[in-house]
């Protein structure tokens, strides 16, 4: 499946620190991908961010980070971090902004862990593959946490059978 596409977004948390698992998973997972061709995009922070960057360029991988510079007030935001050397930069004028671009501009999505901010980033994703009827973009869940998630919704709520079919 993976070969097809050219390009993956990795989404996830910002407070995870190099030797934390997801960290490790992050940076594995990119440096293999970039091992087979694929540009990696990242919102430009730290954690899963950052190591998707470096595992990704330990291969040789090229690197683009979608950004925005918040205001110094958002304090509570990770907003772009100095340690994270890709290769590009594209400039958003928000989070939202940020976040549509990452998901128009992948072909396949990633996301780790499960940290609360995630939740809305999965919601888009779900929904902007959704809705390209005939190109979809799949979407990887690492770890157990999306499996129950997952087979909670199916439990839970109505869904149509192909809405989870691009689900990995």
């Amino acid at each position: 499946m993976v070969k097809r596409y050219r390009t993956i977004a990795f989404l996830g948390g910002a407070d995870f620190k190099p030797g934390d698992q997801t960290y490790i998973d992050a940076y594995t997972t990119a440096k293999y991908l970039a091992q087979m061709g694929l540009t990696i995009y990242n919102g430009g922070g730290p954690g899963v961010m950052r190591a998707s960057t470096e595992g990704a360029k330990s291969a040789g991988g090229k690197v683009i980070g979608v950004t925005y510079h918040p205001d110094v007030s958002l304090s509570h935001f990770e907003g772009r971090d100095p340690q994270n050397k890709f290769d590009e930069e594209i400039v958003t004028s928000d989070y939202f902004e940020r976040t549509k671009q990452l998901l128009l501009l992948m072909i396949y999505i990633s996301s780790l862990e499960e940290e609360l901010e995630l939740y809305s980033e999965f919601g888009m994703a779900w929904a902007a593959s959704r809705i390209r009827a005939g190109q979809e973009r799949p979407i990887i869940l690492f770890g157990e946490f999306w499996r129950t998630l997952i087979e909670n919704f199916r439990r839970y709520m109505y869904m149509r059978p192909a809405n989870s079919d691009f689900i990995r």
